[in-house]
């Protein structure tokens, strides 16, 4: 069964690949730059799986961190810096931060707590968004330059977008892989199985738990940081609690607990989203009903009717 999930991963980053190639030769950039979205959000759906599949915390308000890692980069941008090294570097270190203090007073808590506080945390920074004129308020903040590494690497070419989108992607799997097999992985599902268990036998669960939910944070931070490269534009309305929501569906979709599914929910629900918004500007009303389908016939997410989970043991 494991060979046979290596064997359609393989295949699909395969796949992911040839899409600029495929593109070019069909004249569809279109669905290069449609490929690059879901590999953008495919990250930030990973982030949310690392804490909420394997940790348990089930954070609505993710949205929040794609909304520091763009308007790192809008900001930025807007003062003439242009520096990728610097974009990324202030993404990743605003995400840090804020995902610690979020998570320093969200931890301690769990089940609808942890909810509401990671929803109301995220709904303070979209309300600041809109109010600081100086950065476009509700109407956004145009980018106004992507950002260059070096002259090597140059966001706005969509090609080296998203290759880099995608490289970015894969090395945020393997990591997500490498920590949940490691000492650090386990403890944190155990964290999740019997929170009180790991307390007796000698874990401190709020520092796991901050190291997994910070972790998270700058992951999705590097999204919105590529989302911003891509879009040439952030706007407030990227943190919104609705955003947090898609974010989530999008992980459930795909499967929790598998990162890989992660990838494939972004791919459906942004499918989807781009398939019924040509006949209907009412959408979501198909879409819900197609997401009730799925929960019901796939209740570990897509993944899990191509590659069935082993049932598991008493022991695990």
């Amino acid at each position: 069964m494991r060979k046979l999930s290596y064997i359609l991963c393989a295949l699909g980053i395969a796949v992911l690949f040839c899409v600029p190639a495929v593109t070019e030769v069909a004249d569809m950039s279109y669905y290069l730059d449609f490929t690059t979205r879901v590999v953008i959000f495919a990250m930030a759906a990973v982030s949310l799986d690392l804490i909420l599949g394997y940790g348990g915390m089930v954070s609505f308000g993710h949205a929040a961190f794609l909304g520091v890692g763009g308007y790192a980069v809008g900001i930025l941008s807007y003062y003439g810096i242009t520096d990728g090294f610097i974009h990324f570097g202030v993404a990743i270190l605003a995400s840090a931060l804020v995902a610690l203090f979020i998570g320093m007073l969200s931890v301690r808590t769990i089940g609808v707590y942890f909810i509401m506080i990671t929803l109301a945390f995220s709904q303070m920074l979209y309300y600041l968004a809109i109010s600081v004129n100086t950065y476009g308020g509700d109407d956004g903040l145009s980018v106004r330059g992507a950002s260059v590494f070096a002259g090597v690497v140059d966001l706005a070419d969509r090609d080296q977008l998203y290759y880099a989108s995608l490289a970015i992607l894969l090395g945020m799997l393997l990591i997500c892989y490498r920590l949940i097999g490691s000492r650090f992985g386990m403890v944190l599902r155990g964290i999740k199985s019997d929170e009180r268990r790991m307390i007796a036998i000698g874990y401190s669960p709020f520092r796991y738990k901050l190291l997994a939910f910070v972790i998270s944070g700058v992951m999705c931070g590097i999204a919105g940081a590529l989302l911003a490269n891509q879009t040439l534009f952030i706007s407030p309305a990227i943190m919104h609690w609705s955003r947090s929501g898609e974010i989530m569906v999008m992980a459930i979709l795909g499967g929790i607990s598998t990162l890989f599914g992660s990838v494939i929910g972004a791919g459906l629900y942004l499918g989807l989203e781009e398939t019924l918004s040509r006949f209907t500007p009412h959408w979501q009303v198909l879409l819900g009903p197609l997401l009730v389908v799925v929960v019901l016939f796939a209740r570990n997410g897509v993944l899990s009717l191509i590659v069935p989970r082993r049932a598991k043991t008493r022991h695990g």
